[in-house]
């Protein structure tokens, strides 16, 4: 099932969409303000973000600009009643890939995100986000609150495993052969607990990578 976030304080308008594009097997996630969004967005990433401009806590396009910092491929749609040439153009300027003008059909906007969605791929994929942190696998990059992280081959490879299961407790052998063993190298036991350590150097100590005593590790949003 294909997931997405509508970002509407309007109540009526988001449930009318909601129970539309459920029907048409969508799942659909509302965010009645920015900020909401925003902790949505941290924890899990959609195929796509239908957004407002005008919401209690801020306007969309600032909203549009802060997706597009972290999640440059994520595709973003304005529903909005602001139709004038100008706010259009200052939307795409803004990092939109479709703008629609309320009120709307049901049956155009439904058109109009198959058509976004085939022109993106499923980007969600791409990302991979825990407790703050998040991976773009296409760029293999990680980012947290403050920027990009520099990790080593080994570190990124680990953390990727961890989020790819998270909320699994997974054992330092499957660790090990995972991460390395697939890769044809002669590791032991202490190379996982010297490359977790720098990981989590790195990673400034999060609370939301776990230590399983005597078995392994954990990823688990804690935000």
């Amino acid at each position: 099932m294909t997931d997405l976030y509508y970002i509407e304080d309007d109540p009526d308008i988001a449930c009318t969409v909601k129970e539309y594009l459920e029907q048409k097997g969508f799942a659909v996630t509302i965010c009645a303000t920015l900020a909401q969004a925003k902790h949505a967005l941290k924890m899990h990433v959609p195929a796509l973000v239908l957004l407002d401009w005008n919401m209690p806590d801020g306007r969309g396009d600032s909203m549009c600009r802060w997706i597009r910092g972290g999640w440059k491929e994520l595709p973003i749609m304005f529903l909005t009643v602001r139709g004038d040439s100008s706010d259009i153009v200052f939307g795409f300027e803004n990092g939109a890939d479709d703008y629609v003008v309320k009120p709307f059909a049901l049956e155009v906007l439904y058109s109009r995100i198959l058509a976004l969605l085939r022109r993106a791929g499923n980007v969600s994929e791409q990302y991979l986000s825990c407790g703050g942190f998040r991976i773009d696998q296409n760029r293999r990059s990680v980012f947290g609150s403050s920027g990009e992280i520099s990790l080593s081959a080994a570190e990124y490879q680990l953390l990727l495993y961890l989020m790819e299961n998270k909320g699994k407790t997974v054992t330092r052998e499957k660790i090990l052969e995972q991460v390395w063993d697939v890769n044809g190298n002669y590791v032991n036991d202490n190379t996982l607990t010297v490359t977790m350590k720098r990981l989590r150097d790195k990673l400034n100590q999060p609370s939301c990578l776990k230590t399983v005593r005597s078995v392994g590790y954990r990823m688990e949003d804690t935000i």
